[in-house]
């Protein structure tokens, strides 16, 4: 059996093609892995949760009789330590949940800094 000349170019030229379509596709495509399309999705619904229960977080600062207090200390805090303050306050504890949740509390600083 007699294999046309043309062969080993045509098979280099799409074994270099595939190759030059997948790094393309992956680096500006917006290709990616189901691993990190699953990381993706894990942040973007933990971040759905927690948008989704800052009012609870807001209704427990209100009805905080502390509230005043941990309002002023919010004030005074910096950026870093205002989400420990509403953790530590029990405001980003969601029902039936033992721990605050670190979103929870992010979003619920930001909405009271934005109502403050």
């Amino acid at each position: 059996m007699q294999i046309p000349s043309w062969t080993k170019p045509a098979l280099l030229g799409a074994g270099t093609g595939a190759i030059a379509l997948a790094i393309l596709g992956f680096n500006w495509g917006g290709w990616m892995t189901g691993g990190s399309a699953a990381a993706l999705s894990d942040s973007q619904s933990m971040a759905a949760v927690a948008l989704a229960l800052t009012p609870y977080c807001l209704q427990n600062a209100q009805s905080d009789p502390q509230s005043l207090a941990i309002m002023t200390e919010l004030d005074a805090a910096s950026s870093y330590q205002r989400r420990g303050i509403v953790e530590k306050a029990g405001w980003a504890t969601p029902l039936g949940m033992d721990k605050p949740d670190r979103a929870l509390a992010e979003a619920c600083q930001i909405a009271l800094k934005k109502d403050a």
